[in-house]
């Protein structure tokens, strides 16, 4: 019988407690029963597999966790070919989308556990290839060694990518296993072959660089107002403002995935750097005559897919960006961003003590009767910082949050990379820290993320090299500007 057959016929099967020899699991008692007295952990699923009948807490039942491991074996049967094995794919895909959660969570584990390279033959063709080495057979000692390697795991994935919706299966099932990791182990085998697996299949070679525009698809506009992760499309007026005459906006595309931007950027066309989101966003300004823009500011990059963490496609969206409006509007020669600081806040609140003891005295005694405190204390910092909206230019909190953002942005790293995730991001792609922007984005999520400070990113298209050289040595890039806010001493 086919797999297709079998998940039609069978499925009411596949449900936990089926088995009339199992035991059942009520639903409506299942999560809240109390466990019985001597119950102890998870078994190990090759336990569960052997098992006759379910213990408490286990989602499918011993002979639905064989079936549905025969069904997976089914699917990289190397005796089918590529269009059945496809097709069983397409079945199983069925019938896990009716699964609950801990369900899918077995299946995981099946995936995980049950196709893992062969032991005994990666330690035999190691040890091969460790005797070979530096000799005429290292190359074939090679080759099998990166046979043995590859695991039946890879060889399943691969085949459930054969359907035409086995692509978006996959990178949905690894959003969906991501939050899981860090509590059950037993999964990071699949997550690492997905990972790898995603970083050859969405290679920036086999993507499309498409302009989004007020033009396209309402389905694929819809797309931005889910998506945007920086700052929130609020209206179809908003997203209309955001694709108007003298705005850009341009995506990703896989071919697996073709309505779907897996990355997408929006660039504002303007004759000066930008010190703040609102006039970007106010759907009442009067569009810039685009082709008299001289600056072009990249004010949110927004990533769609959860699963595809860890595939990094960004930098290579900016570059390619900026190639086609070089080409579109030859004037275009500054290309910066509008960034948020997100990390900022949390940082600043386990650093204050430090940061108000590296103070020269004239400017403690300042800050001490702005906030009433002499000595100033960082509890009293951190407190007069929630009135950031409110801090004239001459207050020295608001002095000190400028200094404090230069640190973060130009010397708070680790392991050599920068800790805030944007500037890790633009920074290692050779831009450099420009400007710290005072009141950016006043809105509740700037202040909550920053005081409302926000950053310029600048890309010297002829500096790259030698910024991200700088990174490499723990280094950051930053401007004479940025330089003099840092503190002495």
């Amino acid at each position: 019988m086919s797999a297709g057959d079998w998940i039609t016929r069978n499925v009411s099967r596949l449900r936990p407690g089926s088995d009339a020899t199992e035991v059942k699991k009520p639903e409506a008692k299942a999560k809240s029963a109390p466990k019985a007295a001597g119950t102890v952990g998870p078994r190990p699923l090759a336990e569960r597999l052997d098992a006759t009948l379910r213990r408490y807490g286990e989602a499918l039942a011993p002979r639905a966790l064989r079936r549905a491991l025969t069904e997976l074996q089914a699917v990289v049967d190397p005796r089918v070919s590529e269009v059945e094995a496809g097709r069983r794919a397409h079945a199983v895909v069925q019938w896990y989308a009716g699964r609950e959660l801990d369900e899918r969570r077995d299946v995981w584990l099946l995936m995980s556990e049950r196709f893992a390279p062969d032991l005994q033959k990666v330690s035999t063709a190691r040890d091969r290839h460790g005797a070979a080495m530096g000799t005429s057979e290292e190359a074939q000692a090679e080759v099998h060694l990166r046979r043995a390697l590859v695991s039946p795991r890879a060889r399943l994935l691969q085949r459930f990518a054969i359907d035409p919706d086995g692509m978006r299966f996959l990178v949905d099932l690894r959003a969906e296993l991501l939050p899981h990791l860090k509590g059950d182990r037993r999964l990071l085998p699949l997550d690492a072959e997905l990972e790898h697996l995603f970083s050859t299949w969405f290679d920036v070679a086999f993507l499309d660089l498409r302009r989004i525009s007020w033009d396209s698809p309402a389905s694929l506009i819809e797309k931005l107002i889910q998506y945007e992760a920086v700052h929130d499309i609020k209206s179809w007026a908003d997203v209309k403002n955001r694709l108007d005459s003298d705005r850009r906006c341009y995506g990703f595309f896989h071919p697996r995935l073709p309505n779907t931007p897996l990355i997408f950027v929006e660039v504002a066309l303007v004759d000066h750097i930008s010190e703040g989101i609102v006039p970007l966003l106010d759907e009442a300004a009067a569009p810039v005559r685009h082709e008299r823009a001289t600056t072009a500011i990249f004010y949110s990059i927004s990533n769609t897919q959860n699963g595809l963490r860890g595939v990094s496609f960004g930098d290579s969206l900016i570059k390619r960006v900026v190639e086609e409006l070089q080409k579109e509007l030859p004037r275009l020669k500054t290309f910066a961003t509008l960034s948020p600081i997100p990390g900022f806040r949390g940082w600043l609140a386990k650093n204050a003590v430090s940061l108000v003891e590296r103070l020269d005295d004239k400017r403690a005694a300042e800050l001490g009767r702005a906030i009433g405190s002499l000595p100033p204390t960082a509890e009293r910092v951190l407190a007069a910082a929630e009135e950031a909206s409110a801090l004239d230019a001459r207050s020295p909190v608001r002095q000190l949050l400028l200094n404090a953002a230069a640190e973060y942005l130009g010397r708070a790293t680790a392991e050599g990379q920068p800790v805030d995730p944007v500037a890790r991001f633009h920074l290692g792609n050779g831009a450099r820290v420009e400007r710290l922007n005072w009141a950016g984005d006043p809105s509740p999520k700037g202040l909550k993320q920053s005081y409302g400070l926000m950053v310029n990113y600048l890309y010297d298209l002829k500096r790259l090299d030698k910024h991200r050289a700088l990174l490499a040595q723990g280094k950051v890039a930053v401007s004479g500007d940025v330089d003099d806010l840092f503190l002495k001493g």
